[in-house]
């Protein structure tokens, strides 16, 4: 792996994050707070649940982790929302355009959310930030879809295809 690689995939994930938030701004508080069958119980608990994916990891790479969690009810409509996603994606690129092909193979080490201490290669930890946000976001869309506001496709290969 290297920065160019990650560079990739964190322009994928910025871009496939704008497809499902373009999607949302177009439902109602209503269907943004409704209950759907996904673990995280609705679209606005599966977004807040994805942007804090990002936001944990960002904190573990900067050494400035805490594990707190984030309530949902701190996102109480969908602008909200998206303000505070698009601080925490300006700090994700900052830090992804600043890697280095050697600091990719760095150790980090961090505590998980269940509490238990982990290590892995920062690419690893970078590589999964994506594929963590693309599970998540797959949840979403299909919420969007059912409310009649799919993002349309937001696979890799259709954002690669698009870019070329």
């Amino acid at each position: 792996m290297n920065k160019q690689d990650i560079l990739v995939l964190y322009q994928y994930n910025a871009w496939s994050n704008a497809r499902i938030l373009e999607a949302a701004s177009h439902i109602t508080q209503e269907q943004f707070l409704a209950p759907a069958p996904f673990p995280h119980g609705s679209l606005r608990g599966t977004l807040v649940h994805a942007l804090f994916g990002e936001w944990v990891w960002l904190q573990r790479w900067e050494g400035t982790a805490q594990n707190p969690g984030w309530k949902v009810e701190a996102f109480p409509t969908f602008e909200s929302l998206r303000v505070r996603w698009a601080d925490e994606e300006a700090r994700l690129m900052k830090f992804a355009a600043n890697v280095t092909d050697e600091g990719l193979y760095r150790k980090v080490h961090y505590i998980s959310t269940e509490g238990e201490p982990h290590e892995r290669l920062l690419w690893e930890a970078m590589a999964h930030l994506v594929n963590h946000g693309t599970q998540h976001k797959t949840e979403a869309a299909a919420i969007l879809t059912g409310m009649g506001h799919s993002p349309g496709d937001i696979d890799l290969i259709v954002f690669l295809n698009r870019r070329a």
